[in-house]
């Protein structure tokens, strides 16, 4: 009889196995093709794959729970896969499942950056990144416009907003919204608000380190950026929203929770090193650590509010 502690063990550093089959097959575009029921010798040869080894990955993704295999060898996505992972589909989570295949090889490295504490930079796809913000934050907008609260806001600002997923939740309950990012990224983000038929955003192309960021702002949203950053780099940038809000503007930090201890939750700790891996200095920051960073800047009466994935910290001009 195996232990049970020895199966969870197993779990843990066999878990590869399942991810890069899901990695695999979202890259070669398998999900696209079994909306509809198909047999691995009809997909192999649309998609110009192997047969044999299509096979083995349809059977592989049929036993983790993505898709079903009926009689006479036939596939099909469940609906699971159907509505993340088809493209054009509202909530497609395949972008960041993209930038996941890139992770993987930046983790690949992770012996070498523990040896040297240097982060890895053996890949890289910038629209897949930002595209998969969109596919995370577009399943948070909601608990983060109730969390903040809209009263008294008529302008924002989306700091380092990616694909403005934020500010086009706030361009659509009638606020006026602003988006500062590098210019590639603004790119991306004009795309987003074209498809989703907002308009009225304003976009300004820096670096929010060293560029002015404007002034006039009801409320600024900081969402998932300082943990890309060391501790001086985020306090200097707090500072510098807190100065570009408008009397009683409020200061919005979002990230992920994570204990004082830094152990907990899991997916937090795990995301540190991904921070290790992909920053010179990033890791993930507890709610009292980004208390003080935004005491220190300036701010009052601060709030922390728990979401169901992220934490959330209001504070005053």
């Amino acid at each position: 009889m195996v232990p049970d502690d020895l199966i969870g063990l197993r779990k843990l550093y066999l878990g590869f196995i399942s991810a890069r089959v899901v990695l695999t097959a979202n890259a070669l575009g398998i999900f696209d093709n079994l909306k509809k029921t198909a047999s691995a010798g009809e997909l192999s040869k649309r998609l110009k794959i192997d047969q044999r080894a299509t096979e083995i990955l349809l059977d592989a993704l049929a036993g983790i729970g993505l898709v079903t295999k009926g009689t006479g060898g036939k596939y099909r996505n469940k609906p699971v896969s159907n509505r993340y992972l088809l493209r054009g589909s509202r909530l497609y989570q395949g972008d960041i499942i993209r930038h996941a295949s890139i992770m993987w090889q930046n983790f690949s490295a992770l012996d070498e950056v523990v040896r040297t504490g240097r982060p890895a930079r053996r890949g890289l796809d910038h629209e897949s990144f930002i595209m998969g913000m969109h596919n995370l934050t577009v399943l948070r907008t909601e608990s983060l416009l109730k969390a903040v609260g809209l009263k008294s806001v008529k302008t924002m600002l989306d700091v380092g907003g990616g694909p403005g997923t934020n500010a086009i939740a706030f361009a659509k309950k009638g606020i006026k919204a602003t988006i500062f990012d590098l210019p590639d990224t603004i790119k991306i983000a004009r795309k987003v608000a074209r498809r989703e038929g907002v308009k009225g955003i304003d976009y300004v192309a820096g670096d929010f380190h060293v560029d002015d960021i404007g002034s006039g702002y009801d409320l600024i949203l900081v969402s998932q950026i300082l943990h890309a950053f060391s501790s001086d780099e985020n306090l200097s940038l707090l500072t510098k929203c807190r100065a570009a809000l408008n009397p009683n503007g409020r200061l919005v930090v979002q990230e992920f929770p994570i204990t004082d201890a830094r152990t907990a939750p899991a997916h937090s700790a795990l995301f540190a090193v991904n921070m290790l891996v992909g920053t010179e200095q990033g890791r993930c920051y507890s709610p009292r650590e980004m208390k003080k960073w935004l005491t220190k800047a300036g701010c009052r009466k601060i709030v922390i509010k728990n979401l169901p994935e992220t934490v959330v910290l209001i504070g005053e001009r």
